[in-house]
């Protein structure tokens, strides 16, 4: 499914950030008017008019904001929040040390706890002990009755962040009577960007403090905990959930089985051998000649690099090995929702995999391209993701 450009990353991403005006996230005309003056695939362009457009709505809420106009003013910083995170998107050269990347994210995440504090429910921004440090996150609450309620724990993916999670999920959640804490992992957000964390696979060293933290509050119902993993969060939530076994219930948006495995449906046998054995001479300038041709795969393979803390591209697709539910799936206990997009570009026949390891009790639901659904993550397709996610998650809790 094409959205405004033929490239396919760029159709994605203009998809993605236009998906989320569902809840504020985005105006359908700001993104048409930015999309325009973007030629195919022009990574330059797309920076500078989204950012153009990020300025522009944050200047609306600066505005509104000091003229006391509390409503237009949030719904501008929301905007502007998804406009910063889709400008930075495509800067992948030199992220770590890129002026560019750490401007606009601390931007996404400042106009972000801006409109925090504007919310009509309470929003409260965390930090989760972690190790020797914590993790940034945001606890959603339905309401500010203190009563205990179910409560999603929000894990998102390879390129998500904090703020994205309002859009994906919180906001239905808020809306059904459910709380939400969302929190940027390592190789995620701020956590990568201000932490200089990356990705680790065994992610129930992540969620078990998280757990941990979330049986503190006491807003959040102890037996009613449910973890949603959102892309490469497919693969970390339920990674975490074969060892984590205080949830009542796993959501897999998208189901993940083995994430090196989607690499190398990217390569031919030669190559994949070479990055196998160490061959980095040869496999290197190789992956660099295919990434010249394709933004999806330039893209992915830079920021792998450096949100997994790699030296290289082959070293990251080297280190994306352990990242696979085997011999791990079995572990899961607790009912589990595994959705597929039709058309997923990037973990076509994943959740066939999740779902054929379980043993736990569990649902694969397919959501078509017919529907608009088809695309990874659903996107586009909100609001029949959040319907498909808590009609199972309400039968699934009040059954339990």
């Amino acid at each position: 499914m094409r959205f405004l450009f033929d490239d396919e990353s760029f159709s994605f991403e203009a998809l993605r950030a236009a998906g989320f005006a569902n809840d504020g996230g985005a105006d359908l005309g700001d993104v048409l008017t930015t999309a325009r003056n973007i030629p195919e695939g022009d990574e330059q362009a797309w920076l500078r008019e989204w950012k153009k457009t990020a300025q522009r709505t944050h200047a609306i809420a600066d505005h509104a904001l000091a003229a006391g106009h509390r409503v237009s003013a949030r719904q501008a910083l929301l905007r502007a929040s998804n406009y910063y995170r889709t400008a930075e998107f495509y800067r992948r050269d030199d992220p770590a040390d890129d002026p560019e990347v750490k401007l606009l994210s601390a931007l996404s995440r400042e106009t972000f706890a801006t409109a925090a504090t504007l919310m009509d429910t309470p929003v409260e921004a965390v930090r989760i002990p972690y190790q020797d440090t914590t993790l940034p996150g945001y606890l959603f609450l339905a309401d500010d009755s203190a009563t205990p309620r179910p409560t999603i724990i929000f894990t998102s993916g390879f390129d998500s962040t904090l703020e994205e999670a309002y859009f994906v999920v919180a906001a239905a959640a808020l809306r059904r009577g459910y709380n939400v804490l969302a929190y940027d992992g390592p190789g995620q957000g701020a956590a990568l960007r201000e932490q200089h964390l990356v990705f680790r696979p065994d992610w129930e060293a992540v969620v078990t403090p998280v757990v941990d933290y979330a049986l503190t509050r006491p807003e959040i119902a102890p037996d009613r905990l449910a973890l949603l993993g959102y892309s490469l969060g497919g693969y970390l939530a339920a990674r975490a959930a074969a060892h984590e076994h205080r949830l009542a219930a796993l959501l897999l948006d998208d189901g993940l089985y083995d994430y090196h495995d989607a690499h190398l449906h990217l390569m031919p046998p030669f190559l994949r051998e070479w990055v196998a054995t160490g061959r980095d001479d040869l496999a290197d300038p190789v992956l660099h000649l295919l990434m010249q041709g394709s933004t999806k795969l330039r893209w992915a393979l830079n920021n792998g690099v450096w949100t997994f803390g790699a030296t290289s591209v082959p070293d990251y697709i080297r280190r994306t090995a352990a990242y696979t539910l085997d011999g791990v799936a079995q572990l899961i206990d607790c009912p589990t929702l595994v959705l597929d997009a039709e058309n997923d570009q990037f973990f076509r026949g994943q959740p066939q995999r999740v779902r054929a390891a379980l043993t736990c009790p569990h649902t694969l639901i397919t959501l078509p391209e017919a529907e608009g659904a088809g695309e990874h993550c659903h996107m586009g397709a909100m609001f029949r993701f959040q319907q498909v996610t808590f009609d199972w998650l309400d039968t699934t809790l009040a059954t339990a």
